[in-house]
């Protein structure tokens, strides 16, 4: 799905100021596919025209062939570091809006992205409400708090649902990788995901 415009309706790749409906082209950059397209879907629903890639190589020819008003980057990659694509972005779109997600967040990390050009720093999993509020904050503004942040219970979930899936499904493998029992990881799996 790499390099897909996965918004309904309006094409991968508009800038703004194309006219009073200016399209807010966003370029999301994960090697976790199951999260990305989720995000992709999340965004486009919320009036993004959403570009995908899901390595450094592809997303900087994202950012170079678009030029994205936006763009969530992930910080560790199959292939190397987002701050690489950060780098490329700032090339492209000086005045873009970057945010950086990582599941490994540190301090060093975070001044190192901020200095190269992201405005923002999200923990994963970040929901799409967060992620919307961190692009669409204005300069020096500390994004608001979504309407409904995600339960201690949900983020739980999430976590276990993306370590699952990084797992290729493997209950015995999540579950060691969680040190958690078995049949406990079986039980959470079974159960729908907590609504907040």
């Amino acid at each position: 799905m790499t390099g897909e415009g996965a918004n309904e309706g309006g094409g991968a790749g508009g800038t703004a100021g194309d006219g009073a409906e200016a399209v807010r082209s966003l370029l999301l950059v994960d090697d976790d596919h199951v999260w990305l397209q989720r995000l992709a879907v999340a965004m486009g629903r919320r009036g993004f025209a959403v570009i995908t890639a899901a390595s450094v190589q592809d997303a900087i020819v994202q950012a170079r062939e678009h030029a994205p008003d936006y763009a969530v980057i992930d910080l560790r990659l199959e292939d190397g570091s987002g701050l690489d694509v950060v780098s490329a972005l700032r090339e492209v779109r000086p005045n873009g809006r970057i945010i950086m997600l990582t599941g490994y967040g540190n301090i060093a990390t975070a001044v190192a992205a901020v200095k190269l050009g992201a405005v923002d720093y999200l923990s994963k999993p970040a929901d799409a409400d967060a992620i919307e509020a961190a692009l669409l904050a204005e300069n020096g503004e500390i994004p608001a708090l979504p309407e409904r942040p995600m339960s201690a219970d949900r983020v739980r979930w999430e976590h276990i649902q993306r370590v699952y899936e990084q797992c290729n499904r493997n209950v015995s493998e999540t579950a060691r990788q969680l040190n958690m029992h078995r049949r406990t990881l079986q039980r959470i799996l079974a159960k729908h995901s907590p609504r907040e």
